[in-house]
């Protein structure tokens, strides 16, 4: 840390590390400096000069977000010239901004408007007409109304800059200044919103929200991100149990402000026309409405008889449902069914990990870890399209502490812009080809190391153990596909292990062998769709799906029971990197049961004692029994975000082969939610495809 500068600011001594700006230091120190083109973490512009501050000595007014501290500096933030300056550059801004607050989308919320009633003139000197311009749309979700642009640049930047994008721009000089998308008239981008969020005006607007409601008008809860696996945290706006609007505009998550298209838009699934709000019970080859109970009971009464005759379960689990409910779901197979065949979708090798690090701590790195870290070594996945916020991560650590990234993929990925190494290689040939960066690796002092299922089994300890003879820090992260992926390991869902990754007493069937297997006599599917390309080899098999949607393996079901979605209930998720986070209730959508509220009345229905079926009783149970979660409440319950530490010691289960393999999910594709998503659905880029940059 550099040595600290003495200034006085306002009559007040302050202290700040030499090179710290003006204003930074003085927000540090609880004094507000105003700006509109500064914005912590991207690169200064000095565009909007409402940051000027009086310096002693100097001959004028200098823009404190482009001034550092220096010794003995004497600073006026309120002094008379520096808020009649305010006054005229406020003045100046609303000469053309058209004065359209009560039907602008950013009333109540904007810069503009809380700096023009702080400082701003009481009439202006300017009488000439408005010049006006119509508005454009240059996406399905963002459109642009250039009279209201204060050209403060920071959608410039935080695309360039944060995203890597590159999707705006200025074109033309002076007074005909406008921002300007790469393609003419449209956007070819990410489409995530971040340059609508962080517009200090209604210059760029949303169009899933516009022209809704106000901010005041709805109720806004902080709840977790229900797509990738890394854990955003996003903030819902809701009225009249409706979801209007996402963001995370307070940085109360790991993701600070930043959010993908997935996280900002792609809530709109969860009223989908198509969406179940009734049970269904099939009779005389038709899928039928019936009232829950008939349904619970038809269940009930068959997972008895089967289960009396010695029948042949399999239960596949979900992905996206939270810990409570996948370790209940486990308890429900191994203790209540009598069942060890209980698997989901696997799309990471995260107990191979676990084991390959065993006897050590801290080796498993946060999202934090990734934005620190020296070194970021990214195998077999391209991370901009299906780890959006890792990838963030990745850019703002190059840019800001000058990171040495290298890429081992199979094709182009955005990263390699900022790589020092970039290395092409097929899946099977990556571990080969991490091996030849070795020195390159060694000299980076540090790592924080990704890989994508092209290193698995096997091959997850090879990786760890050449990284230990390199003499390099290592922290790993083993990329998983969906919200709650890692915690679906974690809580137990795998044929061969339980909670924790202890040993399960009897190793049961994976996914792809309950499908295969003639003789199944009930399949249970809770949130997954198995069926998606795939057959059903019993033609017996009594099948029972909880799902928000009849997707393919609904459709084969004899009871379809509408399950809510992760807006819609309680429940922790983990993350990809083991970060332990809690879902909050959104709203309530009629007919829809939490997979938990199910499990708990099925298990009412065949007089199974399991425990009561309550997020919070569920999750002590939890935190007592599974290793390394017993993580701390306050900060869960706050919003925070406790690591998870699930084993120190070997694994002791054979890892089963050739089960492990990512949906290969990009920005614009979820699994089998992508067809209910309306917003992923218009957007140009869709579908996309990965490694293409």
């Amino acid at each position: 840390m550099a040595d600290p500068v003495t200034f006085t600011v306002n009559g007040k001594s302050l202290q700040a590390p030499a090179g710290t700006l003006v204003i930074d230091a003085c927000k540090r120190a609880g004094i507000e400096i105003p700006a509109f083109c500064y914005y912590e973490g991207l690169a200064l512009q000095a565009a909007c000069r409402m940051c000027l501050v009086e310096v002693e000595k100097a001959p004028k007014l200098l823009a404190s977000c482009t001034l550092p501290v220096a010794e003995g500096m004497v600073v006026q933030t309120e002094s008379p010239v520096v808020v009649q300056a305010r006054k005229s550059m406020l003045e100046f801004l609303l000469t053309n901004h058209p004065l359209d607050c009560p039907v602008c989308d950013k009333g109540g919320e904007c810069e503009l408007q809380d700096m023009s009633f702080r400082y701003g003139a009481g009439e202006s000197r300017f009488t000439e007409m408005k010049h006006h311009v119509d508005e454009k749309q240059w996406s399905p979700v963002v459109y642009f109304d250039a009279p209201r642009c204060i050209l403060c640049y920071r959608c410039v930047r935080i695309c360039d800059e944060g995203l890597g994008v590159k999707a705006l721009g200025v074109t033309n000089r002076g007074a005909y200044s406008e921002i300007t998308p790469n393609k003419g008239d449209h956007l070819d981008c990410d489409e995530c919103g971040a340059c609508i969020d962080i517009c200090p005006v209604g210059a760029l607007t949303s169009g899933i929200y516009r022209y809704q409601t106000r901010p005041w008008e709805m109720e806004h809860t902080g709840t977790i991100c229900s797509h990738c696996g890394d854990g955003c945290k996003t903030t819902l706006g809701v009225k009249n149990d409706e979801i209007l609007r996402g963001n995370n505009r307070d940085r109360s998550g790991i993701n600070g402000e930043f959010l993908c298209i997935k996280g900002r838009y792609a809530f709109d699934y969860v009223s989908h026309s198509e969406r179940l709000q009734s049970p269904l019970l099939r009779s005389g080859g038709k899928l039928e409405e019936v009232s829950w109970s008939k349904a619970l009971a038809h269940v009930a009464q068959r997972f008895g008889e089967i289960k009396a005759s010695g029948g042949r379960f399999g239960v596949i689990g979900g992905e996206h449902s939270t810990n409570e409910e996948n370790y209940y779901l486990q308890k429900f197979a191994r203790a209540g069914l009598g069942t060890p065949n209980i698997d989901h979708r696997r799309s990471g090798d995260v107990p191979a990990l676990l084991d390959a690090l065993h006897g050590r701590q801290g080796a498993l790195a946060t999202v934090d870890d990734l934005y620190n870290a020296k070194g970021v070594l990214i195998i077999g996945v391209d991370l901009a399209q299906q780890h959006p916020l890792l990838a963030f991560q990745t850019r703002a650590d190059s840019r800001h502490h000058q990171a040495k990234v290298f890429t081992v993929t199979e094709g182009p990925v955005r990263e390699d812009k900022v790589a020092v190494r970039k290395v092409r290689a097929a899946a099977a040939d990556q571990l080969d080809a991490v091996k030849s960066l070795g020195e390159d690796l060694k000299a980076a002092g540090e790592l924080v190391v990704l890989f994508g299922d092209s290193i698995q089994g096997a091959a997850v300890g090879e990786l760890v153990a050449f990284l230990d003879s390199l003499g390099v820090p290592a922290k790993y992260i083993c990329l998983v596909d969906y919200s709650n992926s890692r915690g679906a390991c974690d809580m137990g869902l795998l044929p061969h292990l339980g909670p924790g990754y202890q040993a399960a007493a009897q190793t049961g069937m994976s996914m792809a062998e309950m499908l295969a297997d003639p003789s199944l006599d009930a399949l249970w599917v809770v949130g997954a769709n198995p069926l998606a390309g795939a057959a059903l080899a019993s033609q017996k098999a009594f099948v029972v799906v909880q799902d928000m949607f009849l997707t393919e393996t609904a459709q084969r079901a004899d009871v379809v029971l509408p399950s809510a979605s992760a807006y819609e209930k309680a429940g922790t998720v983990t993350n990809t990197c083991g970060q332990v986070q809690r879902l909050r209730k959104a709203i309530s959508v009629m007919g829809a049961k939490a997979d938990l509220d199910i499990f708990g009345l099925l298990a009412r229905g065949m007089n199974l004692d399991l425990g009561r079926a309550v997020p919070d009783q569920v999750f002590e149970e939890i935190r007592a029994s599974v290793h390394g979660y017993n993580v701390p409440l306050p900060v869960i319950a706050t919003g925070g975000a406790a690591m998870a530490d699930p084993v120190h010691g070997r694994i002791q289960a054979a890892a089963q082969a050739h089960v492990i393999q990512s949906a290969r999910d990009t920005l614009f594709t979820s699994g089998s939610w992508s067809r209910y998503s309306k917003t992923l659905n218009v957007v140009l880029e869709a579908p996309g495809e990965l490694y293409k940059p």
